[in-house]
């Protein structure tokens, strides 16, 4: 009898979760660009927030089968690219301001507002009803 040997439960459980890290592998998301991706400008008019260049941003697929062609995906390049087109001050991108912190009177307000009761309720859009029928 070999006393160094692990008791079968054990065992079991050891091989599942080794087999378990081989068949469902994590994806590797070290190619996903950060904030810095935008790029800020200045000019006469002012500074201008620049969308990403999607194209280097491009990665095969990693759902395909074999002999399944499906398109490479630019992960971050949408979210980058909205985030580009809101931002109303660019130069807080590369020289943000330091946060003032919430005005009393206004969070004081909001939190009597909602012991009240008396909070005003969002107007009915597609976009807060959950469901909605055209």
């Amino acid at each position: 009898m070999n006393t160094h040997a692990l008791p079968l439960p054990l065992m079991a459980l050891v091989l599942v979760l080794t087999l378990a890290g081989c068949t469902f592998p994590r994806k590797d998301i070290s190619g996903i660009p950060g904030p810095e991706i935008i790029k800020v400008t200045q000019d006469d008019s002012g500074f201008r927030a620049l969308a990403p260049d999607c194209k280097p941003l491009l990665q095969p697929s990693q759902l395909n089968k074999s002999g399944d062609r499906r398109q490479a995906i630019a992960f971050g390049c949408a979210t980058y690219t909205n985030l580009a087109e809101q931002i109303a001050r660019p130069q807080d991108l590369t020289h943000p301001g330091r946060y003032a912190g919430q005005s009393p009177d206004t969070a004081g307000a909001a939190v009597k507002r909602h012991r009240d009761n008396t909070v005003t309720p969002l107007r009915g859009t597609r976009a807060t009803d959950v469901g909605a029928k055209d």
